[in-house]
C-alpha cells in the first residue's frame, strides 16, 4: 500500500457571508430606530431653606386607635362621628386654614376611621393632610 503524502490545504473561514449578515442587521437597526428630539424644559427646582422651615404652620395631630377611637392633640374624643371630629379639628386649628393635619393611625385601624378623619378635615377647611409612619427599624423594637 502506498499512502499519498501530498500537500494538504488548510481550511479557511470565509468571512464574506458573516459580513453580509452583519450589514443586513446594521441596516435593519438603523431603519427601525426612531429618532426623537426631546425639547428641553426650563425648570426651577425648589431650594431647601432651614429658616423657612421654622415658619412651618401649626400641626394638628390626629391619632386613630385600633378600635376606631380618635384623639386630637392628645385629647380623646367622646364620639366617633364625622361631626364631632370636624368640630374638634376646627377648634384645634383655631380658625387658621394653613394648619397641617397629621394622621397617625394604628396599623390595624379600619380604613373607614382614617377616611372619617380626612372627611372631617375637608369639612373643617384643612386641606393639608399628611400621614405619620415609622421606620422599619423602629417597628422591630
Amino acid at each position: 500500500m502506498h499512502f499519498r503524502h501530498g500537500s494538504r490545504e488548510e481550511p479557511e473561514i470565509n468571512l464574506i457571508p458573516f459580513i453580509d449578515v452583519l450589514l443586513v442587521v446594521l441596516i435593519f437597526l438603523m431603519l427601525s430606530t426612531t429618532y426623537s428630539k426631546f425639547t428641553e424644559m426650563q425648570l426651577r427646582l425648589p431650594v431647601a431653606d432651614v429658616e423657612a422651615q421654622r415658619d412651618y404652620p401649626k400641626e394638628v395631630i390626629v391619632a386613630v386607635s385600633a378600635d376606631g377611637r380618635y384623639s386630637i392633640n392628645r385629647t380623646v374624643l367622646p364620639d366617633r362621628s364625622v361631626e364631632t371630629v370636624t368640630a374638634a379639628l376646627a377648634a384645634a386649628a383655631g380658625g387658621a386654614k394653613d394648619n397641617v393635619v397629621i394622621i397617625s393611625a394604628d396599623a390595624s385601624a379600619a380604613h373607614q376611621s382614617v377616611i372619617t378623619v380626612m372627611e372631617a378635615a375637608r369639612r373643617a377647611g384643612l386641606m393639608q393632610i399628611t400621614f405619620a409612619t415609622q421606620s422599619a427599624a423602629q417597628a422591630g423594637r
